[in-house]
Parts: structure tokens; sequence; C-alpha cells
């Protein structure tokens, strides 16, 4: 069962919404960041990446960073800027992207149920990249990006959920990329005990996007608990912020490989090498780029031209790693034929979120003569849930959810 409890956000003050909602803090590198808070300097990126208010000669991962990060934040909160419920509350948030709607429960998790695999995982993490974190929440002393979970749907929550839309949201904005944003305050105590009694009833939750931060915050959580021995478990530092979305709502994107060379192969020695293990076809759909239809299926475009490449029956797989299309292309193309060993570390492969669309990899392909990209098939909510039960992972850049939660939104104090 997940302990999914309620809890005091520090949110923005009424009218302030949309100019402190920020995309997450790793959509950026350092200039791209700096960009968008000198454009709103009251963007949450200014406190998420608070090395925008430095000099480039100030390393990014700097101590003094993370104390400007505590100070803005803390004087932002002084000033107003953000308000704070009087007792702990859940909270809907609401994006609407493309006419597709998703809501999910702003709540948080336990770090209990992450160790002991009720919130479950499908990702490794890299301790270099989750040391930033630590490091922001600890000084801090606030979480501000929420892990994104998912859930297997339930009846019980899907009535409350459509029940307390139908009042007024607090906040109602659309951001700069077109994606509507909005927020319910969920502060009535039978309606606060009936989501926390319908979580208990849930045996597992899963980690859809932010496996780093989520870390992060676990070990900020265990990092205090050590220097409080006689912790109750029920301190604020026990539990991190979360939206909690069900399955049924959301929807993964396509993630694109775009293979720098052929590995020494000419076009026409590695169409045969591929042909043994991929049924190969000029795309149907002409001068357009190729959206592969079905699992199994994937678009190249090679040498000005779309193919439509579909694995042979005898290299599926029912396991659910080894079976999902990432995998297939991997085991079968990438790494055997083109010799990307690991994809993680290879410099010769570059991963394409589908949110770019796939005149990216005919751009990437005209930039670097000889070079090979492919459209994946989007791995769905059910193999992601599948793997995360098996207590497996997935492949680097399997999965790319959109539209991204805003930071900034919800902050969890863990004082």
């Amino acid at each position: 069962m997940a302990d999914i409890r309620p809890f005091k956000a520090f949110r923005p003050a009424q009218g302030r919404e949309k100019e402190i909602a920020a995309l997450p803090y790793d959509v950026y590198n350092r200039q791209e960041a700096c960009e968008v808070v000198k454009q709103n300097p009251g963007s949450f990126l200014a406190i998420d990446r608070a090395e925008t208010q430095f000099g480039p000669e100030v390393d990014t991962y700097a101590p003094e960073v993370y104390e400007k990060a505590k100070s803005m934040l803390r004087s932002w909160i002084a000033e107003g800027r953000f308000v704070q419920e009087d007792k702990p509350c859940y909270y809907l948030y609401e994006q609407v992207m493309d006419g597709r709607s998703q809501t999910g429960i702003v709540a948080c998790a336990s770090i209990d149920d992450y160790q002991n695999n009720v919130i479950k995982k499908h990702e490794n993490t890299r301790a270099d990249k989750e040391q930033d974190r630590i490091n922001h929440v600890d000084v801090c002393n606030m979480q501000t990006g929420p892990i994104f979970l998912a859930y297997r749907a339930g009846g019980k929550l899907r009535e409350i959920i459509a029940a307390e839309k139908t009042k007024a949201p607090v906040y109602d904005f659309v951001s700069e990329d077109g994606i509507s944003h909005k927020v319910w305050v969920v502060d009535k105590d039978e309606k606060i005990a009936a989501i926390q009694k319908a979580f208990l009833e849930i045996p597992a939750v899963y980690i859809a996007d932010g496996h780093h931060r989520c870390a992060s915050a676990v070990k900020v959580g265990q990092k205090r608990r050590e220097a409080n021995p006689g912790f109750s478990g029920k301190e604020e530092y026990n539990y991190f912020l979360s939206v909690l979305f069900p399955d049924e709502e959301l929807k993964i994107l396509d993630y694109n490989r775009f293979v720098k060379d052929l590995n020494g192969l000419s076009e026409e020695a590695f169409l045969g090498l591929i042909s043994e293990k991929f049924d190969i076809a000029q795309s149907p759909e002409e001068d357009k780029p190729y959206a592969p239809k079905e699992k199994g299926e994937y678009g190249m475009y090679l040498g000005g031209q779309w193919y439509r490449l579909k694995a042979k029956k005898d290299i599926l797989s029912e396991d659910p790693v080894e079976g999902l299309d990432v995998s297939i292309l991997q085991n079968h193309l990438l790494g055997t034929i083109l010799g990307i060993g690991d994809p993680k570390t290879d410099k010769r492969i570059d991963f394409i979120g589908g949110i770019r669309g796939l005149k990216e990899l005919e751009r990437r392909c005209a930039e670097i003569p000889g070079s090979v990209a492919f459209s994946m098939y989007p791995t769905s909510i059910g193999e992601l849930f599948a793997v995360a039960d098996a207590g497996r992972l997935m492949p680097p850049k399997s999965t790319w959810f959109e539209p991204k939660l805003r930071s900034g939104l919800f902050l969890h104090d863990l004082s």
C-alpha cells in the first residue's frame, strides 16, 4: 500500500503563478537557463538554477550557488510571492496539451515506500547527477521540483478528482508553450481522508519521470534521519514532493535515435545487413517522415530517403525488457551493425525527444553526411509498469513524457 499524504504547500500568490511556473531545471543547459531568467527574472528557474545569478567564472555547482538559491527562496517568500496553506492539503494539477488532459494529485510520497519498492523504478541513477539536487534540496530545506509518479487508475480516485474539478480552480493559465495549467486545492477533511485511504489500497506506484530528483530527495531524508536518531518517521523530510497521475491519462512520446556514421559501411552493405533481421521497404508516405504505426516497426532516414523497417519474428521477445522496441533496435542493429556498444556513453549516438518532431532527424542527417536516424514507436505505460514490476531496468532513453511538470507551483518545506 502507498503512503501518500497531504502537505502544507508553499505556492505562488494569486496572479504570480504564470510568472513563477518554470520547466524542470534539467531541461536547460547553463546558457539556455541564463537566457530564460534574463527574459523573466521572476521565473522559478532563477532559484532552481541559481548559477544564473552569477557570471561564468562561478562554477555551476559551487557552494555559493546553493546558498544563493536559499536566500532568493526565503526572500521571495518574505516578499509575499508565495502563500502557504494553514493545514495539510492535497492539490489537483491538470495539464492540457494538444487537446489531451492529464490530472495528477499533488502530495508527498514516503521515502520508506521508495526503499521498500512500493514506489517502483525502471531506470538507474548516476551519483554525480544526484549530488546537485541533494545539495539544492538540503541547503534550501525545500523540495522545489515534483517527482512524476503514475498509478493504475481506480474508480474511487477517479470519482474524487472529477467531483473536485467541478469547482473553480485557484490557478488557470496557459504557459508560453501553449500548455494549459489548472490547480485546485483539496482542503475538506472528508476528501483528504478519502484520497489517503484510496492510496492505501493501491499496492504500488511507479516513477514515470524524475528518477534523479527522487533518489536525491530520498538521500536527503536518509541524511536527516542519521542526524536525528530519535526520528519518528512522520517528519517532513521523510516524504518527498510528487504528482501522481492515473495511467489511463498518460501518453509517452517517441524517443528517437541518431547515429553519426555507418560504422565504416557503405549504404548498400548497411542495408544488406539490416535485411537479415528486419524487413525493409521504402516509406509508403512518399517524402514525409515516417512515424511507425505499431510495435516492432521503425522509421529509418538514410541518404535522404525514409524507409520502413519491421522486426522479423525471430528477434521478437515476450521478455519485458528484451521485447521493448528500443531493446530490439539496440540488440539487433545499433549494437551489432553500427557498433554502439553502450548507448549511455557512446558519443556517436544522440537521442532526440519526439516533442521535437521527425523533421529534426532529417536536419541532423543533413548536417552530417553518412549518418542515419531512426524514428521509434513509443514505449507504452503498460510496458513501463511491466519492467518495473519485474524489478528490471529499461534501456537508456526509452521514454519521453510530455507535458513536463512545472517547478515552483508547489514547494515542500522539510522543516
